[in-house]
């Protein structure tokens, strides 16, 4: 995966010292209620569209963008669903973040999905009951951005 910029500047600085990130997550439906994934070139995971917001930018901005260059889509957002962090990941390289991950449900607008920035080796559409194996984190993403319920959700 590309690392932003502003990442490296600050890995100059502090190492492989943990550092905390903010990160979003597009859960991108179509009218017949497909959702979008990608399959990440790093690991081969089937995720939803994630990405590191960058600094000053709004978190739906970023998952839109991220959107459209990950995958070629237009979409917008249509609600928040979920906040929450996830454990601390230790890169191959040594690299330590921690994330607070911010998901979002997003309406497909136009486009046809392609891997359009190399983070990626396939893009695709797939049924709700069709998914391809995918962690207990993401799929619950899923859930939450697709079970009906509009509030916000935080845990506790």
């Amino acid at each position: 995966m590309a690392t932003p910029d502003f990442i490296l500047d600050l890995r100059e600085k502090i190492g492989h010292a943990s550092l905390w990130l903010s990160g979003i997550t597009a859960v991108v439906t179509r009218e017949n209620g497909d959702v979008l994934l990608v399959r990440r070139s790093d690991n081969g995971a089937w995720t939803p569209v994630t990405g590191i917001i960058d600094p000053g930018e709004e978190p739906a901005v970023a998952a839109a963008r991220e959107v459209l260059e990950e995958a070629a889509i237009v979409a917008v957002p249509e609600h928040l669903a979920w906040v929450h962090t996830i454990p601390e990941i230790v890169y191959p390289n040594g690299d330590r973040s921690q994330y607070i991950d911010i998901t979002f449900r997003f309406r497909y607008v136009s486009g046809e999905p392609f891997p359009a920035d190399g983070e990626n080796t396939e893009v695709a559409w797939f049924a709700l009951d069709a998914l391809p194996p995918m962690s207990d984190e993401m799929l619950a993403r899923i859930r939450h951005a697709l079970d009906g319920v509009v509030e916000a959700r935080f845990a506790f």
